[in-house]
């Protein structure tokens, strides 16, 4: 309403204007033919010329104006009310317009003035040519000013009322919609998160007895994250990919991802397949896009000599060095099925340890602040509880 209003009160107020200049027009083109100033040859004729000045600027306007076809004036004339306002006018140069215009002005004394400016023609032998001009000054007399103010007054008003009247039907309609798509983008979202959740579990309990570790794992990331403070739009892309890390893990044989012992050349080969794996079954997944840079190059190390790029310090993504201590961290101090967990202390050494090696010594610094809190709240912790505190984050962090 508050931009309608406006606009309506604009276009009514050109209208109005515009009806002046056409009734102008009409009335000048009349009049200089009633006084023959065309006279059916390419000149004005000066003498019929003056005689519609005066004519003209003693009716409809206190200005007027006749140039001849090269531009030079032929006649004036004005009312004593055009003669105070004339020296207020903006001086142009000598008349070339082939188009019908006109300005509206408010002068510094207060008045309002028309400024019409129109090309003269005559017709010989169904052809036309230009053979003068004319300008015409009209002040707008107080009753028109009044009477076009009203105007657009009552047209702004009708908009407004308009404007409300439809604003009351729709914003009903405007809310239930907005609330509905709402609704439905959540369960769209709920689904995505409850298959992520589904996959990522369902490759954990391969080499776990439940899918806690993921849930684990993707908390601690997000702590980290935190700590060092990740932009919040990049939480989403870090908390999937933390989920899914492992989700390559499918295609590799239980001979081999549950061997209890150390694994040959051969196998740890074939195991560290599981990265492109990975990457290829999330690949074409629209909203798992951005969670494939963790899936990608999490086993990265901060040297250069991980796998399978060998990518190097801040080559590898942020998301993946920050999931890289979270991973490793939590295998450490977890069971697993060829291995018993290690203490707080043994985990945390062999981070520092490898900080500057494996690990980006930034985030292993950020981590050790933040490391005994995060594992007494882990510690021991059921699957359900785990899910609980990622399922707070993930609220958050997707708007859930």
């Amino acid at each position: 309403m508050s931009i309608t209003s406006p606009i309506a009160w604009y276009v009514a107020t050109e209208e109005a204007e515009s009806a002046i200049v056409s009734l102008a027009n009409e009335e000048t083109e009349r009049l200089l033919a009633y006084y023959h100033v065309l006279d059916f040859s390419n000149e004005i004729s000066r003498e019929g010329a003056q005689q519609a000045a005066d004519i003209l600027a003693g009716g409809f306007f206190d200005i007027a104006e006749l140039y001849g076809a090269s531009g030079e004036k032929l006649a004036e004339a004005m009312t004593p009310s055009g003669a105070k306002v004339e020296d207020q006018l903006t001086k142009h140069a000598m008349p070339v317009y082939m188009e019908s215009s006109y300005e509206s002005m408010k002068l510094p004394d207060g008045d309002w003035v028309l400024r019409v400016f129109v090309p003269l023609h005559f017709v010989k032998s169904g052809s036309e040519s230009l053979a003068g001009y004319f300008e015409g000054v009209r002040i707008v007399p107080d009753w028109q000013r009044r009477q076009i103010t009203t105007t657009a007054f009552t047209a702004a008003l009708m908009v407004a009322l308009a404007s409300l009247i439809c604003g009351a039907v729709l914003y009903p309609i405007v809310v239930y919609l907005s609330k509905e798509n709402r609704r439905r983008a959540k369960e769209v979202l709920d689904s995505h998160i409850s298959m992520m959740e589904a996959l990522g579990r369902s490759i954990a309990k391969r080499d776990s007895d439940t899918g806690v570790h993921n849930y684990r794992v993707a908390w601690v990331a997000t702590k980290i994250a935190e700590a060092i403070e990740i932009p919040k739009d990049s939480m989403q892309p870090l908390i999937i990919g933390s989920f899914l890390h492992d989700v390559g893990k499918i295609a590799i044989p239980d001979s081999i991802l549950l061997k209890p012992g150390r694994l040959t050349d051969d196998e740890m080969e074939l195991m560290r397949t599981h990265v492109d794996q990975g990457e290829s079954i999330l690949k074409g997944i629209g909203w798992l896009d951005d969670a494939s840079t963790v899936v990608a190059c999490h086993h990265e190390k901060w040297n250069g000599t991980g796998y399978p790029r060998g990518l190097k310090a801040e080559s590898i993504p942020l998301a993946a060095r920050v999931f890289a201590v979270a991973d490793v961290f939590d295998a450490l101090c977890s069971k697993r099925p060829y291995k018993e967990p290690m203490s707080f202390e043994q985990s945390m050494s062999i981070l520092i340890r490898d900080s500057g090696s494996h690990f980006d010594p930034d985030i292993v610094k950020v981590f050790e602040g933040i490391a005994l809190g995060v594992y007494k709240r882990l510690d021991g912790i059921a699957e359900n509880e785990a899910k609980a505190l990622l399922q707070e984050r993930v609220n958050y962090y997707f708007g859930l």
